[in-house]
């Protein structure tokens, strides 16, 4: 499965999200999710294994607790990707900053006529 196809799930990265303030178990991942999403344990369960099997998660046992952590590898690789695309968005929000520099600049004039 592609990355990004791991990551159009608005599920996935909301899972991605919670991990990325650190370890969570299953258990508090399966509660906000389905408190969030209104879908069932069962279902977020199916996500976590997408997430591990695409290399976005590891789990690791501690007793009868699952805990997840984000992987990084994958996150980076889509990153990479989306690099090539950085100057079309820098592009646009260099034009935002001019926009917003002389708007500014146009409102001081206006205040000190």
């Amino acid at each position: 499965m592609h990355a990004f196809d791991v990551l159009g799930d608005p599920v996935r990265r909301r899972i991605l999200e919670l991990l990325a303030d650190g370890e969570q178990s299953a258990g508090v991942i399966s509660e906000v999710i389905r408190a969030e999403f209104g879908i069932s344990a069962p279902a977020v369960s199916q996500h976590l294994k997408v997430l591990r099997e695409a290399g976005f998660a590891a789990v690791r046992a501690e007793g009868t607790r699952r805990l997840y952590a984000v992987e990084a590898e994958p996150l980076q690789e889509a990153a990479a990707w989306l690099e090539r695309f950085r100057p079309f968005w820098n592009q646009r929000l260099d034009a935002l900053a001019t926009e917003l520099a002389r708007g500014k600049r146009s409102r001081s004039t206006k205040g000190n006529q």
